[in-house]
């Protein structure tokens, strides 16, 4: 029960690594409150799913005034939320590229403004951002992902010094994946899961459940000296 009454937001919950960051917490004695640009159902008496869309910043203002009504206080907040539009660059269109940009990067931003300083008035707080293997080694046919992805490393690296200012005490870190076995990801061809899996240490792909461990671990007291950190979870994955 590394959570036990704390209160967490995590965006992008409702399936893949997002889902299994909810359910990681909620075995750990956390209140979720889950959102996703999707209507979904809350499958714990612990957890309310809210619709939201991460890349509008007028609907993250009104998503924050209902979880305000909800709870007190946020304690942890995982910004999972991710699209991914590939295509080399030459063919990507403009609108592929702001897609992936808004929702992946200024989708992060817009919860975090809003989450972030009420934490560092309390003294208080864990902020978990998702970016990916992509956003630090780069990867043919990703480059609006890729450069998303290395942005939120950025802003963990200055969230980390902004929010421990004046006593803050706002740890914020990073999660770096490498390729999961997401329900996205059963839909890539066998030859190149197998091309995906060679390259990696552990000669496999990561269960969402070892995403989520991680993403645990930075939530909780036992990470209590840590921010300003990315945490490579990529089985030795070298793109």
């Amino acid at each position: 029960m590394l959570l036990k009454n704390k209160i967490a937001v995590v965006t992008g919950a409702s399936n893949g690594i997002g889902r299994a960051i909810a359910d990681v917490f909620l075995e750990n004695g956390a209140r979720v409150i889950g959102l996703d640009i999707v209507e979904a159902e809350s499958w714990n008496k612990n957890l309310t799913m809210l619709k939201a869309d991460v890349s509008n910043t007028a609907d993250c203002e009104r998503v924050y005034q209902k979880i305000t009504s909800l709870v007190d206080d946020t304690d942890i907040l995982v910004n999972c939320a991710g699209i991914t539009r590939d295509a080399i660059t030459y063919k990507m269109t403009e609108e592929q590229f702001d897609q992936v940009i808004a929702v992946n990067l200024k989708g992060v931003w817009n919860l975090t403004r809003l989450i972030g300083p009420i934490m560092q008035t309390r003294c208080s707080g864990s902020i978990i951002n998702i970016s990916s293997v992509v956003g630090i080694f780069g990867n043919i046919g990703q480059a609006n992902y890729a450069a998303a992805k290395a942005g939120v490393i950025g802003m963990t690296k200055s969230w980390a010094k902004e929010f421990a200012r004046k006593g803050g005490n706002v740890r914020v870190n990073a999660v770096a994946p490498g390729y999961t076995m997401t329900n996205m990801m059963r839909t890539v061809p066998k030859n190149l899961l197998e091309k995906f899996q060679n390259a990696t240490m552990l000669g496999r792909l990561a269960e969402p459940m070892e995403i989520a461990n991680a993403v645990l671990f930075l939530a909780s007291d036992l990470a209590s000296y840590v921010t300003g950190e990315v945490l490579n979870v990529n089985g030795g994955m070298r793109l």
